[in-house]
């Protein structure tokens, strides 16, 4: 049995050493039918950034493990934005596309739309692989398109998740094929 401490990770973990020496944390999380399961989390140290990575071993993706993935494939990055007059800290993988308009830059989501103080290209710094630039004024999430469609001009068309269709100007089609594999 490992020796638990009294301290608590930021996220509601407690973390202990097993008999092995390993940190392992773990947390009580509710659980609709149960009352609450324990999970388990293991950290061990690597010699170096080669080998790390991170394992989830999970009986269903649950909307809190999606979270956890998402959490370590995003950096779990946010960008303060304006909603209606109130300051609110958004999470980048909810972005779907970014646009500037008149000289301000909105942001899209499924929840609705954000005013950003940054302009695009202070974005597109900020933000990892998985938004690219398609056009002078706008930024997409690559991993909300549901579908592309060769449009005329040599421009594409692309479905998101959330039914919008934008427009990939040419200069950026080649970026976005090799994005997406195509």
């Amino acid at each position: 049995m490992g020796l638990k401490t009294d301290r608590f990770h930021p996220f509601g973990f407690f973390h202990y050493l097993d008999e092995t020496g390993k940190i392992m944390y773990s947390q009580k999380r509710p659980n609709r039918s149960q009352g609450g399961i324990k999970v388990k989390v293991e950290v061990n140290a690597v010699d170096s950034y080669d080998q790390e990575c991170a394992v989830i071993n999970t009986v269903k993706v649950t909307e809190d493990i999606q979270s956890a993935i998402d959490i370590l494939d995003n950096n779990c990055r946010v960008i303060p934005v304006v909603s209606e007059g109130r300051n609110v800290i958004l999470r980048t993988d909810k972005i779907y596309y970014i646009e500037s308009v008149d000289k301000r830059t909105y942001i899209y989501t499924k929840e609705g739309c954000y005013e950003a103080k940054y302009r695009l290209y202070e974005l597109e710094e900020l933000l990892n692989n998985y938004f690219l630039r398609t056009s002078k004024a706008m930024i997409i999430n690559i991993r909300k398109i549901r579908m592309v469609k060769a449009e005329m001009n040599g421009r594409l068309s692309a479905e998101l998740l959330n039914g919008e269709n934008v427009i990939i100007a040419r200069n950026y089609v080649k970026d976005l094929k090799e994005r997406l594999g195509i």
